[in-house]
């Protein structure tokens, strides 16, 4: 039987220095053409550099290969994702909803488990860690718009549909935008 998973915080540095290992991770689970590979590398590089950037890496207890990692950052005007999720939001529901989740959000990038360590408790885990302690009013994140596994554990955590069907530019599936405010349900009382 596996060992439990452990949690670490990951800095810039060594989320910088994990990349290919956490881009294996994403590949296994999301499973997306390998040409798209390389952008999503060039795109988890330059997260890092965002403000308040927090990255958790899980390894398995008897193994140091990393099996799941999330990653989030205070989103800000100017960055692509935050900018294209408030336009949406502005265009379904106003300004004062985009401005009541987004002007104070902590913009959950990634959560990513291997397929043979889902289902293990592992994305709450790192959900509740990634979120601990931070300042932010609310978290935002995107999702595929279906009922997946993360969907309904985003859900369990006290996320809402901000959006459905919601399609990025340049095309893709429908997403589901979420939206919580924090701390997380089912985290630890400050």
């Amino acid at each position: 039987m596996p060992g439990a998973a452990l949690l670490r915080e990951l800095s810039q540095a060594d989320f910088r220095a994990e990349l290919d290992e956490l881009v294996a991770v994403y590949a296994a689970a999301m499973r997306p053409e390998a040409a798209q590979l390389p952008g999503r590398l060039s795109i988890m590089e330059r997260h890092a550099g965002y403000p308040a950037f927090k990255g958790i890496a899980a390894t398995s207890g008897d193994s140091p290969q990393v099996i799941a990692f999330a990653y989030g950052f205070r989103g800000e005007v100017g960055q692509w994702w935050h900018d294209v999720v408030r336009s949406g939001i502005i265009a379904a529901g106003g300004q004062s909803a985009a401005t009541a989740w987004l002007a104070d959000p902590m913009e959950i990038a990634e959560v990513h488990v291997r397929p043979g360590h889902q289902g293990q408790g592992i994305g709450r885990r790192l959900m509740l860690a990634l979120t601990a302690g931070r300042t932010e009013r609310t978290a935002i994140l995107s999702t595929q718009d279906a009922d997946t596994r993360a969907r309904r554990l985003y859900h369990s955590l006290g996320f809402v549909d901000l959006l459905t069907s919601f399609i990025f530019p340049g095309g893709g599936p429908p997403y589901a935008i979420m939206g919580a405010t924090l701390p997380l349900r089912g985290a630890d009382p400050v």
